[in-house]
């Protein structure tokens, strides 16, 4: 009951806020930006800017996004207004952000944001799925975040940019979730793909420990071993691969899944002009 008299004065207070923004999230905005949850642990904080400066600078070499320097983000001292990306490892120790950084959040999710939740623990058997850490739990328990469901086979996010099948980090073969399909969600006929959501997905979650995967050092160079030999550096590829493909999914929506529609569209008014 508390929280919810609270909640429109916290509001106020985070929109007062929001308009005199700290010039890093303004340098952020401009230039697309990544962003991270800044933890407390060195080693995490340090492994999530490697990490987001590796995706950047292959977002910059292969698409037409060319993201600037990682940002990390204090929860609960920074506005997320001019933020779309968020990328937030769990930690057991992660103390709990304050009531206002959740109505900042919840604004955020709301406002068309996205959060990728990385628990990194997919080296862990028997844990699996938005309920398999506690800490995440805990952490994610303010949020309003809708029902959620592993990523299917025909989710915008397997070819946003490249085609996948998994999404791997430095671990594989955990599932990936993201909002749940609407009910009764059905490709048309003619039509590879099903329509799963209007819009982007407000969460991601999994514990594939990306940031990892993705982590450059300033040689240019992979901070972290994924996997052995071959298969590992395919890996790494898959986890870059991943990484692009969200980040274009952020940025573009269900623009990928509606042009599937396209060829379908086009077909039908061949065979009208035919018929005329």
């Amino acid at each position: 009951m508390i929280w919810f008299l609270l909640a429109p004065f916290l509001l106020i207070a985070s929109l007062a806020q929001a308009q005199d923004p700290d010039p890093r999230l303004i340098r952020a905005a401009d230039e697309v930006a990544l962003a991270y949850v800044v933890t407390g642990d060195s080693e995490v904080d340090a492994a999530s800017e490697a990490g987001l400066r590796g995706l950047s600078q292959v977002l910059t070499d292969r698409t037409t996004v060319e993201p600037g320097e990682p940002i990390g983000i204090n929860l609960d001292q920074d506005d997320l207004s001019l933020l779309t990306f968020l990328y937030w490892p769990v930690t057991e120790d992660q103390p709990q952000p304050s009531p206002l950084a959740y109505v900042r959040m919840n604004h955020f999710l709301r406002s068309g944001g996205m959060i990728l939740f990385d628990t990194r623990d997919g080296d862990i058997a028997g844990l699996g799925g938005p309920e398999g850490a506690g800490a995440l739990r805990r952490l994610a328990a303010p949020l309003d975040i809708p029902a959620l469901a592993p990523i299917p086979g025909d989710h915008v996010l397997t070819r946003s940019f490249y085609l996948l099948q998994d999404f791997p980090g430095r671990y594989y073969g955990r599932d990936v979730w993201a909002e749940a399909p609407p009910a009764g969600a059905e490709a048309s006929e003619g039509v590879p793909f099903r329509i799963l959501n209007d819009g982007v997905s407000p969460v991601i979650i999994g514990g594939n420990s990306w940031a990892e995967a993705w982590a450059i050092g300033e040689n240019g160079l992979p901070l972290f071993t994924v996997g052995s030999g071959l298969d590992g550096e395919r890996q790494r590829e898959m986890a870059y691969r991943f990484g692009v493909n969200l980040i274009m999914y952020v940025l573009t929506g269900n623009y990928k899944s509606d042009q599937v529609h396209v060829p379908a569209l086009l077909e039908r008014l061949r065979s009208e002009e035919v018929m005329q």
